[in-house]
């Protein structure tokens, strides 16, 4: 029987330890008895996701747990993103992400806005095509380009562009737009009209009704020239299946030639289709006949960044229950052999509301047969004190594989 291969991927999972917790972080203080029958058994350790110098973007750490390194692969953000919408950029192309945000809506000039939400109350894709259709018929030409994404997250293609230096959006939470807008002018005041246009349309006054954050102004971030990712399949010669529900990592997936699979009700948010997730990662490896999958969560990261301490705990414990364990139990009841990583791809904690680059833990798991020496328990203090360090997050993979111990 051929050996498969998985990774979970808890996206923004490490954290700080928080003193609501006592003293603990959100990954020790979950409940999670999955991931702690796994630990009595597994290799804990540490690694590095983010290559020094590089900024700590969930792109540049997935890139790196997938096998790729980042300083020899990454062009930008948003060209992934490209990848994963369908849309095929020339090689004088730029791509920006384009995220739908709030911005205080007072009387104040744009500049002196505050920027309240990155995800516009995580609004659904189908309120997000509405509002990017009004930005489109207003601020589309020959050169500028809009295309819809998921939810919050949307794509601009400028048309023989140049990549400038932007700030992520969820970087600068609370703080004034006027000092982390686009330096070019054109971008600039695309950026501003875009409020004059969405902070009036009728959706975002019926989204204010209903207690929800108007997704007023654009913001542009990400940018970036076409990726050219090698095969993952002739690298490492197994055949991978991505399960996520977020652009950037459909677009990885793309890019290094692996298959997509969807996720009905798979919406990158807290209330995902777990379960779902497990069983088409299960089915992929047992039925298609896959030898790896990689099932990418994004609800811890996307409630670090809300900076609910609250909420991350309870995605921890869905990504435990509800995915890891019903994908352990599909796994195990097939007599298969496997290895499972799960992991996140960088911390992104409660106080900073951002991405750290600090080294993030990992759990590898062997059905085969127990880790001698293991921590016992999986968290960021036992990967800590477990003294196993990776220094090249793209190692991991061959690890994984077995390809390196």
């Amino acid at each position: 029987m051929a050996m498969k291969y998985v990774i979970v991927l808890g996206d923004g999972m490490a954290d700080e330890p928080i003193e609501a917790l006592g003293d603990r972080t959100p990954l020790e203080y979950a409940e999670t008895p999955t991931m702690d029958v796994l630990a009595k058994k597994s290799e804990i350790g540490l690694a590095h996701t983010i290559p020094e110098g590089m900024k700590p973007g969930s792109d540049t750490a997935n890139l790196s747990v997938l096998g790729y390194d980042p300083k020899k692969y990454y062009t930008g953000r948003s060209p992934l993103e490209a990848l994963s919408i369908g849309v095929d950029m020339k090689p004088d192309d730029i791509a920006f992400r384009t995220n739908l945000i709030t911005v205080s809506d007072g009387d104040e000039p744009y500049e002196e806005k505050t920027i309240i939400d990155h995800s516009s109350s995580e609004i659904s894709t189908e309120d997000a095509a509405i509002l990017l259709d009004a930005v489109r018929k207003e601020l589309e030409n020959d050169r500028y380009h809009f295309y819809v994404g998921t939810s919050y997250r949307h794509l601009l293609i400028w048309d023989k562009g140049s990549v400038v230096e932007l700030t992520p959006p969820h970087d600068v939470l609370g703080r004034k737009v006027g000092d982390y807008l686009p330096s070019d002018p054109v971008l600039r005041e695309m950026q501003k009209k875009s409020y004059e246009i969405l902070s009036r349309h009728p959706l975002n006054v019926k989204r204010k009704e209903q207690g929800l954050n108007p997704a007023n102004s654009c913001w542009f971030w990400g940018a970036g020239t076409r990726p050219a990712l090698s095969s993952f399949e002739e690298k490492n010669h197994k055949t991978g299946a991505m399960i996520s529900a977020v652009d950037l990592l459909k677009g990885i997936a793309v890019g290094a030639g692996m298959k997509n699979i969807e996720v009905e009700g798979a919406n990158g948010q807290l209330h995902t289709n777990y379960e779902g997730k497990a069983q088409a990662a299960a089915d992929a490896l047992l039925k298609d006949g896959y030898d790896f999958v990689y099932v990418h969560v994004e609800a811890p990261d996307e409630m670090g960044h809300q900076g609910s301490v609250e909420r991350k705990v309870q995605a921890i414990e869905y990504l435990d229950q509800r995915l890891i364990a019903r994908l352990k139990e599909a796994l195990d009841a097939s007599g298969e052999d496997y290895r499972m990583m799960i992991l996140p791809d960088h911390p992104t904690p409660i106080c900073v509301r951002t991405h750290t680059s600090d080294p993030i833990p990992y759990l590898l798991y062997d059905s085969r047969k127990a880790f001698e020496d293991g921590a016992g328990v999986y968290n960021e203090k036992a990967a800590k004190a477990g003294g196993i360090e990776v220094m090249h997050g793209y190692e991991l993979i061959d690890k994984l594989f077995e390809e390196k111990k």
